[in-house]
């Protein structure tokens, strides 16, 4: 890690009670002209106030006290490095309020953060420009001076010129609308004063849109604004948001606080969306969903988004962490209860099967590196902020407050949640603050419980041994710091406090003993067990652990997945288990491949999405070796029954996980290589191109895998979502040259840039040489790439997918020398993560190839 800049936040001597802030967008020339007045508080005479800036002129700034004489600022110094400025007055200004008046100017940059211009093309065919913003982390200082820290909390009146036939949206309902004097194409709108609130949530948009509206049963008026003459792509998350506001409401026992709220479909736009409050962005394909084209895959994802940032709108907007530090508690509160918000909006999605396998498991992953970080950073300066935006912010802080509310009990949980929102409405809080509510409301140590997974990095593996003494059953269970490399074995082994369920064969379902294990190991004994019932841990898949069973435990609990008498999420968690076992060296990949096979009955569709991803990675592994095609050959023994089973068109009866499982078996078949599966790619995705049979959207995926004319298909797409669905698509072709080209253009006029990381990220995912390929291109056009993304979450995105998947050591150093000198601070620990996998990898394969092959040459061998 380099040196941390020493970082300092603004000085407390003057701080914002209310913005006045008027705001003039030129949509032609990308600039704009700002008007600051804010009643400010100063608690103790200065005559310098500083303030956050960047990339913006002041052009005046004055300061009236309450009352008296106005004084004119007389130097304004810039640390642009700091983001700050520091406005100097001839005099003293003393104790009490005053006003602070500031004229300034912008540009409307297309970085994707501050106030920033995104393009469409109107109906018309011209090429148009919005303007819109995207302030969080530390991006408001961008379209205005000001205390841009989530502590320093205040009202905002809002107020935009803009021309007459253009649609303006701020975080409040429009309470005038008026002509602009001097110039009778525009008007000045002026929205409601908000709450008190962090200048991170502030949020304006100035564009042409088309809306669907309507009510939530509280009373909350509900707007999904959509591209111009798209109107009914915003139906779907309509639903959702009307019925997730009441749900909220109940949840937390508190009121959604503001008259309304507007969620927005924006063109061009960095993360999945942003929980502004009152106005929640998102990228269109987080939004839209044409009701005759998009898949099951599809809602899923918008519901689960909507879900999430609707969440924010009472945790993060209306009690908000003190300091980026907590950041985590934001967003891994909205991760985990944007699922509770699904499975009661759509229970049919089983979606908490499908957390395990999205959220729980890449966290688990990813947190057995040596380069993991602890929950809780601390953060500085906040360009240490885009790093922190990663899957164990996200990822592990959704799972760990999963764990925790299994842990609580919901009712204690739900309590503990209101006393804190009620507690810390409209100010800020740190993460004790909410453990401390919960311990009050459940009388558990939540603090030292949860200190545990939120300040050391990492989990344990829980080693769980039996035996059987007449009618009891001993389980000798310990704990110790699971790493990918294999068993941990520095001095210092961390300890968790680690909530433990254990269920039997005799009602897989129910919990039949809770223990909290506060020690390195344990004994428990279980009465009225016999011999012929199968014991597992963590039933449900909640502690966030992995589990190493004696072998006898494991050989008893097969026949729980052949049967199916395990619960699906046991049967993902048991595999999953086992296959980061052998890629961590403590048991054989082929065991893993043996446990695989039982699955031949599975039915469950994301138990095949885990099995399918593992088997994916295997895959790539194997890549390495010149018995690639035989691991294929597994892939499609293992999945042609189901794909038989499933057939290519959707039965009457048939609901939302059949659809997600058809789309994921057929595409898994056509990239394994399977000769029926590829025919009938081809015979319908011919029959879609000529016009006599459209396909349906589900099946639009795995289809189009198989096909060279994509690139066409590509220019005359209409929707983002197909779009989407083409660009991941695009990288899995063969054939250099054509490689090459999807390459050339990712980096298009033709791809948006927010698009271009998953395009190239499908190219390294395809195939050996796709990897390769990706990787020199990256290299190639790297100045190009960082540029774009100035250093956003989006480059370690990239960097991720594109040199993940080697396995030789010398590629590890490579990547590491490439970025020494190309420095990427923003991705600095997802360089060292990618490298370390990388060295995993190769350490895989020189252990386990040979046996891997062996098995897969017995498998077809004929029997003796």
């Amino acid at each position: 890690m380099p040196e941390r800049r020493p970082f300092v936040r603004l000085p407390t001597d003057v701080y914002p009670v209310n913005y006045g802030l008027s705001l003039k967008p030129d949509l032609i020339d990308f600039t704009f002209e700002g008007k600051l007045e804010a009643v400010v508080e100063v608690t103790q005479a200065t005559n310098q106030i500083v303030m956050n800036c960047a990339d913006i002129d002041i052009i005046t700034a004055s300061f009236a006290p309450q009352g008296g004489e106005e004084i004119n600022a007389t130097g304004f110094n810039y640390q642009n490095e700091d983001e700050k400025v520091t406005l100097s007055f001839p005099s003293a200004l003393q104790k009490g309020s005053g006003s602070l008046k500031i004229d300034f100017v912008g540009e409307l940059n297309d970085k994707m953060k501050g106030f920033y211009r995104s393009k469409y093309t109107a109906p018309s065919g011209e090429i148009r420009y919005a303007a819109v913003t995207q302030f969080e982390a530390t991006d408001a200082r961008r379209a205005f001076p000001c205390w841009d820290e989530p502590a320093i909390k205040a009202t905002f009146d809002i107020t935009l010129i803009v021309p007459k036939d253009r649609v303006a949206l701020s975080n409040m309902n429009v309470i005038d609308r008026k002509p602009y004097p001097e110039d009778e194409n525009l008007v000045e709108i002026k929205f409601a004063t908000t709450p008190i609130m962090s200048t991170y949530l502030v949020a304006f948009v100035i564009g042409e849109y088309d809306f669907v509206e309507g009510q939530s049963s509280d009373g909350v008026t509900v707007r999904v604004y959509t591209p111009v003459g798209k109107a009914e792509q915003g139906k779907f998350a309509l639903e959702v948001a009307t019925k997730t506001l009441p749900f909220y409401k109940d949840y937390f026992s508190v009121p959604y606080p503001l008259p309304k709220i507007d969620l927005i479909a924006i063109a061009d736009f960095a993360a999945g969306a942003m929980e502004n409050w009152g106005l929640v962005t998102y990228r269109e394909t987080a939004l839209l969903i044409d009701p005759k084209n998009s898949c099951a895959s599809s809602r899923q994802w918008v519901a689960l988004v909507v879900g999430h940032e609707l969440a924010h709108q009472w945790f993060g907007n209306l009690v908000t962490m003190e300091w980026w530090t907590h950041l985590w508690l934001n967003e891994g509160f909205a991760s985990w209860i944007e699922y509770l918000c699904v499975d009661h909006c759509f229970p049919e999605y089983d979606i908490w099967t499908q957390f395990v396998s999205a959220d729980y498991t890449r966290a688990l992953d990813l947190d057995a590196l040596d380069s993991s970080h602890p929950i809780e950073v601390n953060v500085g300066h906040p360009s240490e902020v885009d790093e922190i935006f990663d899957a164990i912010s996200y990822s592990k802080g959704a799972s760990v407050i999963r764990m925790l509310h299994n842990y609580i009990g919901d009712e204690d949980f739900r309590k503990g949640m209101n006393a804190y929102l009620l507690k810390f409405q409209h100010k800020n809080a740190s993460t004790e603050d909410l453990w401390d509510c919960l311990e009050q409301a459940s009388g558990k140590p939540i603090a030292a419980v949860m200190g545990s997974w939120t300040k050391q990095m990492g989990f344990p593996i829980i080693v769980v041994d039996q035996e059987q003494q007449g009618d009891d059953r001993i389980l000798k269970i310990s704990q110790k710091k699971f790493c990918a490399s294999g068993p941990h074995n520095g001095e210092e082994c961390p300890n968790w406090m680690v909530p433990i369920s254990i269920c039997t064969s005799e009602d897989p379902k129910c919990t039949k003993l809770k223990v909290l294990l506060d020690r390195p190991e344990t004994t428990i004994t279980l009465s009225g067990i016999n011999t012929d019932q199968w014991i597992k841990i963590n039933p449900g898949t909640v502690g966030f652990y992995r589990i190493q069973y004696s072998s006898s435990m494991l050989e008893s609990l097969l026949p729980g997945i052949r049967d199916l008498s395990l619960q699906p999420v046991d049967r993902l968690g048991l595999q999953n288990d086992l296959f980061s076992l052998s890629r961590a060296g403590m048991i054989s990949t082929v065991e893993v491949l043996k446990l695989m096979e039982a699955f031949v009955n599975e039915p469950n569709y994301t138990v095949w999405s885990d099995l399918s991803c593992n088997l994916g990675v295997l895959s790539s592994l194997l890549s390495h070796t010149d018995f690639h095609e035989e691991i294929q050959e597994f892939i499609r023994d293992l999945f042609t029954p189901i794909g038989l089973e499933l057939g290519w068109d959707s039965k009457p009866g048939e609901g939302h996980l059949d659809a997600l499982l058809r789309s994921l078996v057929l595409g898994k078949l056509g990239k394994a290589g399977h000769k029926p599966t590829l025919e009938e790619a081809r015979r319908r995705f011919k029959d879609h191109v000529e016009g006599k049979q459209i396909l349906p959207a589900d099946l639009r995926s795995p289809v189009s895998l198989h096909q060279e004319s994509l690139i066409l298909k590509l220019k005359i797409c209409y929707m983002q979502e197909e779009k989407n669905r083409i660009e991941r698509v695009l990288g899995a072709i063969s054939a250099p040259d054509l490689i090459q080209k999807v390459l050339n253009f990712a980096i298009s006029e033709e791809v948006r840039p927010q698009d271009t990381v998953a395009a190239i990220g499908g190219v390294a995912g395809s195939s050996k040489q796709g990897r390769k390929a990706a990787w020199k291109f990256v290299k190639d056009n790297w100045e190009e790439l960082y540029n774009r993304y100035q250093g956003g979450f989006l480059i370690s995105r990239l960097i991720k997918l594109t040199v993940d998947g080697f396995a030789i050591d010398k590629m590890a150093a490579e990547v590491k020398s490439f970025f020494e000198s190309h420095p990427a601070p923003a991705a600095e620990r997802t360089v060292q993560q990618c490298c370390e996998n990388i060295l995993l990898n190769a350490a895989w394969l020189k252990r386990d190839a040979d046996d891997i092959q062996q098995y897969l040459l017995q498998r077809k061998a004929p029997p003796v």
